[in-house]
């Protein structure tokens, strides 16, 4: 009877004493950012027909289109080309603070803010990729993804104390008047209230963590705030493994029920379709050949279809890992889609092995090292924080 009650225990103090898998959420930061920062870079030149208020789907199609979905996007607020082309830079600005890891809380949510407002203003443009980077956005909240591998990392390895904030408290005030103008405007809840009340929760949850950590002496409060955020890190990290494992598992089943995927020949076509054809002499070569096709077919499937079960097994797991972030770079090259590859690489980097992901962090130290002289393997990689002293030093404006 002892034995269940301990062993429920210790999995209770494991998940509130500490935010589990900094290497992992530190990755999928890094990924997803990156793969939406690189997607607006380059489609800058034609930012207007994708997302702006002239293009093909134009604003007030837009518009309506968000009132009957409730879909959130601050692109609906205002018809005008200076609101269109500032909140596009400012999407930029967000995917690169969060990949670099500068105040990463704040970051986390106006990186979703981003996502959410221009994929919602025009959701006919993209692909797969997109569905992903948009449920990952807003996963990305609720977790601490800055605790290696960040700005906000390496200035608390180099300033473990810091009395006032004030970068912190800008970024606050700031969006705190954003968030009280859009809402006294009507603008704020006009078509939905779950990602507006989100905003509304994170701010004010910044504000009281912040106030605990400055004004109140006693610990059991701010030992409190530490364990419902630890419990959030990982609640959300447990989320985006299933959602993983539901998009293999829900692909291959629904392949197998495909009688071009039974047959083998699937692969076939989409190397035919010139929109997926960017080396026709590449797509070519693989289908001269029908082995090579039945193989790949019928080996996408058994690999989408077998992963989730494969997590019980931490070899098969790796295994397969590596095959389905292969088929993805394939698919990037040959396909001509490097965004959705980019996407769901980053989603399969969540199980990625603590230890691989350790040795890829001192390489990167070191490979840095050689370049800049006044940096140190610890500024770059800073460890995780420890369980016992597991409280934020830069209270609520990182992770």
């Amino acid at each position: 009877m002892n034995q269940p009650s301990q062993v429920l225990s210790r999995g209770l103090a494991r998940v509130t004493g500490a935010a589990l898998g900094p290497y992992q959420s530190a990755v999928i930061r890094i990924g997803f950012a990156g793969t939406w920062l690189s997607f607006l870079l380059r489609e800058f030149p034609h930012r207007q027909e994708l997302y702006g208020p002239d293009g093909p789907w134009d604003w007030n199609m837009g518009r309506q289109l968000t009132s009957d979905n409730h879909a959130f996007t601050a692109l609906t607020w205002s018809s005008g080309q200076l609101w269109f082309e500032c909140f596009y830079v400012f999407a930029i600005l967000a995917s690169a603070a969060l990949l670099l890891g500068w105040r990463t809380r704040t970051a986390s949510v106006l990186f979703m803010v981003g996502v959410l407002s221009l994929q919602n203003r025009t959701v006919f443009v993209g692909d797969g990729g997109d569905n992903v980077l948009h449920l990952m956005a807003i996963y990305l909240v609720f977790t601490r993804c800055g605790q290696v591998w960040s700005l906000d990392a390496r200035r608390r390895a180099r300033e473990p104390r810091i009395p006032t904030d004030w970068t912190g408290l800008v970024l606050w005030t700031v969006l705190g008047s954003v968030l009280v103008t859009a809402t006294a405007a009507g603008r704020l809840f006009d078509n939905s209230w779950l990602i507006p009340a989100l905003l509304w929760t994170a701010w004010v949850g910044l504000a009281l963590w912040w106030l605990v950590q400055r004004l109140v002496r006693s610990a059991e409060p701010r030992i409190l705030l530490d364990v419902i955020a630890d419990v959030l890190h990982n609640g959300a990290l447990v989320v985006i493994m299933a959602e993983a494992c539901l998009i293999y598992a829900t692909a291959g089943w629904y392949k197998i029920q495909g009688s071009r995927w039974q047959d083998g020949t699937a692969v076939y076509y989409p190397l035919h379709l010139d929109y997926f054809s960017p080396w026709p002499g590449l797509a070519d070569l693989m289908s001269t050949s029908g082995t090579i096709l039945m193989v790949v077919a019928y080996g996408t499937v058994m690999v989408q279809v077998a992963f989730p079960f494969t997590l019980l097994d931490r070899r098969v797991k790796n295994v397969l890992l590596v095959l389905l972030m292969l088929e993805h770079s394939v698919i990037a090259i040959v396909l001509g889609l490097p965004f959705f590859s980019l996407a769901m690489i980053t989603a399969d980097a969540v199980f990625l092995p603590t230890s691989f992901l350790r040795r890829v962090g001192v390489f990167a130290a070191r490979a840095r090292g050689r370049f800049v002289k006044d940096g140190g393997e610890e500024a770059a990689v800073p460890a995780p924080r420890a369980p016992e002293d597991s409280t934020p030093t830069h209270v609520g404006f990182t992770a």
